[in-house]
């Protein structure tokens, strides 16, 4: 029996994001719906049929297949499908079907573009790109950025009782400029090191002074969710320096006018500046230990991830070539000669707020057997010890140039790739896959060019090769559950989280590799290969959209769970808990897994290009 127009309103109060449309034009659609009865096992509509509408689940469970039979979705109840082929030329690029007994809405075409066009929650809830969040930030800068991005957490405290000499105390041990006075849990006053000097020193107070005779009491608070310019409008209107963070009645935080200072001053171009001029090390290091709070502040400020993770990938290569001429500085100049090249997500320019180092040496084919384990292997050692101490911690895999394996001449790494190509044992496929990355970094690039040019045309050559290096791409799968869940690591310390990295971007990137293979395409990076796919044919318009789409949402997830772990003081991780995530964020991020998982499906079944 169908539903009637009060039972569909009623229904449609409880689904997102309907639910926050105004009464009037939730009865108007009411109106314009319909219901379907649809038994267990009956099709819904096939691919590339022209859609009635968005089709939405009032009870039971609907099972979504891709062009190859695959299942990508198991939906349940208030669940929406069909609307990526209406947003694109209204054919479904999908087969459905009735997992159980079922009971379907269906809003038509011309009510549903409509929908979309007139009410900003719709089409928020139904587009997957990130424009909108971009071309609004993409202006941020401190005057716009939350206080919580940029405030010192944990700002040392002290019981208003103490006297002012235990104060400085605390204040010299500590380095700070301001303390925060505390009774209990409850914040009463603020002292600052110019109390201490206009206060106590200027009057000759005795040391056993006790705080709350100098300190500001009742001092002017913020909470986390300001923004800079109401920092700046409070400092500048009662000419203070210092403003306590509050949240409810919880100290989280402290902004010095030193704070602000520094996060406009953290730029990608400020540090590259100082790591081309550091004169060891050591002072790298301190340099390179500001990397995660410019995420934050690139996140902060609306960066799309491609833009954030390649000024990240700049310092790291700037530290690089610094690293290899201090090392010539010290060596003295190379007997022969060779070019540093990175591979992993430097050599794609992809670093995120945890890197470990990937690199190799290739050498001039003159090279003589004692400078390559003398010389090279000094110079290796030199390079990643110094990016070790930097922060980019010497790979698990040993893919580094210290390993003799990774510092060959040239004539060697020809002989490598050509083995690999001929051979695809699964340690070859690996091993591919890795140098397939490969991006010059320091030194004499023409090593590499037609290595690189010879290398691809050869490979895509190599049916057998190309169809291991596809099988070997699917290795990686999204994680996707039944029933619009998600499928969380099982067990161990990342109980019940995602892996963003390695069941998230991985699949992307390993596609990307595979369509620049495929195309003979040069680029590194997994963005541009799929944009250089899209332009050369190898992925189709649509097809390719979508799964650069997909791959947005996905990076910059990662990336802004990286930056949330940040500001709260912790070292950024891959392993998101999708509890983190509100119902409408988990919704787009399992809907850009779907898309990944379709993607392969299709190249696993030899269509690189999905309609």
């Amino acid at each position: 029996m169908p539903l009637t127009q009060d039972q569909i309103l009623r229904f449609l109060q409880s689904v997102h994001p309907y639910d926050v449309l105004p009464r009037d034009t939730l009865v108007d659609l009411a109106a314009k719906m319909t219901s379907r009865a649809v038994a267990a096992g009956e099709p819904i509509y096939g691919l590339a049929e022209q859609l009635p509408g968005i089709f939405i689940i009032h009870a039971g469970e609907v099972e979504v297949t891709d062009e190859n039979g695959v299942t990508v979705s198991q939906l349940g109840v208030r669940n929406s499908f069909g609307e990526r082929g209406l947003l694109r030329d209204g054919r479904a690029v999908t087969s459905s079907r009735a997992a159980t007994d079922a009971t379907l809405l269906i809003l038509p075409v011309d009510a549903f573009q409509a929908l979309v066009k007139d009410h900003d929650p719709v089409r928020r809830f139904f587009d997957r790109s990130r424009a909108d969040k971009h071309s609004k930030q993409s202006q941020q800068s401190l005057a716009t950025t939350q206080v919580d991005t940029f405030m010192a957490r944990n700002p040392i405290t002290c019981a208003s009782d103490a006297t002012v000499q235990e104060a400085a105390i605390l204040m010299r041990d500590n380095r700070v400029s301001s303390l925060c006075m505390m009774d209990g849990d409850k914040l009463t006053g603020i002292l600052t090191t110019r109390d201490m000097s206009g206060k106590v020193v200027a009057k000759a107070l005795p040391s056993d002074t006790p705080v709350s005779a100098i300190m500001t009491p009742n001092p002017i608070t913020l909470a986390p969710s300001a923004i800079g310019s109401d920092v700046l409008h409070v400092m500048m209107e009662k000419r203070i320096g210092h403003l306590p963070i509050v949240e409810g009645d919880t100290l989280v935080g402290i902004v010095s006018q030193t704070d602000l200072t520094r996060f406009q001053a953290v730029s990608s171009a400020e540090l590259v500046r100082e790591l081309a001029q550091a004169a060891d090390a050591e002072e790298m290091r301190k340099v390179t230990a500001r990397i995660p709070q410019l995420l934050v502040q690139l996140v902060a400020g609306g960066s799309p991830h491609q833009v954030v993770t390649r000024l990240i990938t700049d310092i790291a290569d700037t530290a690089t070539r610094r690293l290899v001429a201090l090392a010539e500085d010290k060596l003295g100049p190379a007997p022969a000669p060779f070019l540093w090249l990175a591979c992993g997500s430097q050599g794609r320019q992809e670093q995120t707020g945890v890197s470990d180092q990937d690199n190799c040496l290739i050498l001039s084919d003159e090279v003589t057997e004692a400078d390559r384990d003398g010389y090279f292997a000094d110079l290796a050692n030199f390079v990643c010890d110094g990016l070790d101490a930097c922060g980019y911690v010497y790979c698990p895999g040993d893919m580094m140039a210290t390993n003799p394996r990774w510092r060959q001449p040239l004539s060697v790494w020809r002989g490598y790739f050509d083995g690999w190509v001929a051979k695809p044992s699964p340690e070859a496929q690996m091993l591919a896959s890795v140098m397939f990355d490969l991006r010059p970094i320091a030194g004499d690039v023409h090593l590499f060019s037609d290595l690189q040019t010879d290398t691809l045309a050869m490979a895509a050559k190599n049916s057998i090769f190309v169809a291991h290096m596809v099988s070997n791409s699917l290795k990686h799968t999204p994680p996707l559950g039944l029933l619009r869940g998600f499928a969380t690591i099982r067990s161990g310390e990342h109980k019940n989280h995602l892996d963003m990295k390695h069941n998230g971007v991985v699949p992307i990137v390993d596609l990307g590799r595979v369509y620049a293979l495929q195309g003979q395409l040069t680029e590194a990076n997994t963005r541009a290969r799929l944009v250089a796919a899209i332009n050369a044919g190898g992925l189709s318009q649509s097809g390719g959209r979508d799964l650069l789409d997909a791959y947005d949402l996905i990076a910059e997830t990662r990336l802004e769970h990286q930056a949330e772990q940040v500001k709260a003081g912790q070292a950024p991780d891959n392993y998101l808990a999708p509890s983190a995530l509100s119902e409408f964020d988990r919704s787009h991020l399992r809907d850009a897994f779907v898309v990944v998982k379709s993607m392969q499906s299709a190249i696993g079944h030899g269509r690189g290009m999905l309609g």
